[in-house]
């Protein structure tokens, strides 16, 4: 057979298809800012922390949709010392209020003070009037000292003596507890818990990443100066990225999808207690947040599964018989997803 034979004989699709390219996507926005804000964040808080790669992409994420963050761990295992890194990163004030049983709510947001000079009444603030406010031992406090997050939480200000003063933006509140100690603690209420966009659970390093860090305190000559980290981060950043991710686009599919993983908590022989409407407002929103960070401006089940166990983990109360089985909210959310059709 002749070379002329062999190439009459080619498939003609075969030789199209190598001229054909696969079309590239093309962001509709520009979510350059995003990313950028993004790495900058993780490279400097890389400089400190070893691994723990799922909490501090989940603070970015809750940092960028506006949203407070609720961490519970063991002790050491770097949740006040991350959250320290991260109000390092950006541009802005910070401050840190230990939660204590005597702690009142004046402590936590100030009180009215007679000055003498003026004859009047002067409200002094209190240190919630920050950008980045670390909680440490959310839990330590009673009833009424958490109450008096509830406004500060949910509608960016403080009212006292009848006078309402609003944070400065951004404003987010990170929250510490320990898991493992309920001596001298008290549980949060329900309305406060609905409050914080996540719940992120903090595990214990893997051998590897516990060497690395044992390596990286030797290397340090076991001192850790936070000062040499930059802020890379200032308000307005956060602000424009904060209007860019609220540009990506949301499928009707994708609504009804987390619409009715939300149903579900309610509708679960699980689950006493389902989630709220927020949630589904805090889902919708984180997964705009988690789309913008992988450089898509329209949100796909992915991201909505990325997002929704620390948002609901902390929303659901399981039966007593679920509990009494060793069942965690975890496992419940896991069971309530694989029902529910996934969008195509």
């Amino acid at each position: 057979m002749s070379s002329q034979d062999n190439t009459q004989d080619q498939n003609p699709t075969d030789a199209n298809n190598e001229d054909q390219k696969i079309p590239e996507f093309t962001s509709r926005i520009d979510l350059s800012g995003v990313k950028k804000l993004a790495d900058s964040i993780r490279t400097e808080i890389g400089k400190v922390i070893i691994g723990q790669h799922e909490m501090i992409d989940q603070l970015i994420t809750a940092l960028l949709a506006d949203g407070h963050v609720l961490i519970e761990g063991v002790p050491g295992v770097a949740k006040t010392l991350t959250t320290k890194l991260l109000a390092r990163t950006i541009h802005s004030d910070f401050s840190r209020i230990q939660f204590t049983p005597d702690l009142m709510p004046a402590d936590v947001i100030g009180t009215s003070i007679f000055n003498t000079k003026v004859s009047d009444f002067e409200f002094k603030k209190g240190p919630v009037f920050s950008n980045i406010v670390l909680i440490d031992e959310i839990n330590r406090s009673p009833a009424k000292t958490q109450a008096a997050l509830f406004e500060v939480m949910e509608e960016r200000q403080i009212t006292v003596d009848g006078e309402t003063y609003h944070m400065d933006k951004p404003f987010m509140v990170i929250a510490t507890q320990n898991p493992i100690e309920h001596e001298g603690t008290y549980r949060l209420p329900e309305a406060q818990l609905d409050r914080f966009i996540f719940k992120i659970e903090v595990p214990y390093p893997s051998l590897e990443e516990e060497i690395n860090i044992l390596n990286g305190s030797f290397d340090r000559g076991n001192v850790l100066d936070i000062s040499t980290l930059e802020q890379v981060v200032s308000a307005e950043d956060i602000a424009k990225q904060r209007s860019v991710i609220n540009k990506v686009h949301v499928e009707p599919e994708l609504m009804k999808y987390i619409a009715q993983i939300i149903q579900n908590t309610r509708n679960s022989s699980s689950i006493s207690i389902g989630a709220s409407p927020r949630a589904a407002v805090f889902v919708m929103r984180a997964s705009q947040a988690s789309a913008a960070m992988n450089g898509r401006d329209f949100i796909t089940p992915e991201d909505v599964k990325t997002v929704i166990k620390p948002i609901l983990r902390h929303r659901i109360t399981l039966t007593p018989e679920k509990e009494m089985e060793g069942i965690n909210p975890d496992q419940v959310i896991t069971m309530l997803l694989e029902k529910v059709e996934v969008p195509r």
